[in-house]
């Protein structure tokens, strides 16, 4: 793997992941929309596309190619698939950052939970999938695309919630906050369990799928999964203060971690080809106990 394009790539662990393959001395090429400035200065090649504009990919992608493409901005079928023809002939593996919002609610799903083989779809734009349905359907239907109509080596990377000190959405340190500031969280499903991964973790995998053989969908993450009930105890011990769940939920109090059921992996598959995460319990404790620093300092 000497060369690499990014779909998007300027946030979160899309920029860890642009950082890690510039430290391999991988030459990387971004494309985007050019709306959101990134770090990488003059150590990265960079085009100008938009995901709904099939023309703009066919133009950038012009004369050029690639060993890997990291795809971290498609959000349709649609979009995979103007991506994936604009890309035939110019690169020979594809990594989908996907999600496990692809399976339904339920505990420790295994990849054949959902299987975008034999997955029937219909091409829309990404406007047309609107809300966690929507997402959930579109990224169905984006795998689907990629394994079933290219020929590509095509890997859907199934992420749990990913969290770091990075997380633009604050939505752990929302939790922290909310404690400290003894202020209600409204959670309907308290015991409900969910998945996670490192926004480090998560970069240093979609390098190291970038250059394994494997193809196929996989779950990356923490081999454990948590309720938030007990994420919340967590934050408890850590914090000294008493965690105020209430099942009133509103658009203040909503946990953003809330979902009308449980939401977690099985990482067998991923473990039994030799990646290992870091344990969620010491995870969340170094992540807890950092949104604490940050809140009294």
């Amino acid at each position: 793997m000497e060369r690499v394009l990014v779909l998007g790539g300027t946030q979160f662990f899309g920029k860890l992941l642009v950082e890690k393959l510039l430290n391999e001395n991988i030459a990387v090429t971004i494309a985007t929309r050019g709306q959101s400035k990134d770090p990488f200065g003059e150590k990265v090649e960079r085009l100008i596309i938009d995901r709904e504009d099939r023309a703009s990919l066919i133009h950038a992608f012009s004369e050029r190619k690639w060993d890997v493409v990291y795809d971290q901005s498609c959000l349709s079928p649609q979009e995979a698939k103007d991506a994936a023809e604009a890309l035939k002939g110019k690169v020979k593996r594809y990594i989908f950052t996907s999600t496990m919002a692809v399976y339904e609610y339920g505990d420790k799903h295994v990849e054949e939970d959902f299987d975008p083989f034999s997955f029937h779809f219909q091409f829309k734009a990404r406007r047309d999938y609107p809300g966690y349905l929507g997402y959930q359907e579109a990224k169905r239907a984006a795998e689907a695309y990629l394994f079933q109509e290219t020929d590509f080596d095509v890997v859907a990377v199934r992420f749990p919630l990913v969290i770091g000190k990075d997380d633009y959405t604050n939505r752990l340190k929302f939790h922290v906050d909310r404690v400290l500031d003894r202020k209600p969280i409204g959670i309907k499903f308290p015991d409900a369990k969910y998945s996670f991964i490192t926004s480090d973790e998560a970069a240093k995998f979609l390098l190291h799928m970038g250059r394994d053989v494997f193809t196929g969908p996989i779950n990356p993450g923490c081999k454990a999964d948590i309720s938030l009930r007990s994420f919340l105890g967590k934050i408890e011990e850590i914090t000294g203060e008493a965690a105020d769940i209430t099942s009133e939920v509103t658009k203040e109090n909503s946990s953003p971690y809330g979902m009308d059921g449980s939401w977690s992996i099985n990482t067998n598959r991923v473990n039994h080809l030799g990646y290992q995460f870091t344990d969620l319990n010491e995870v969340l404790d170094e992540l807890i106990q950092y949104f604490m620093r940050v809140k009294i300092n």
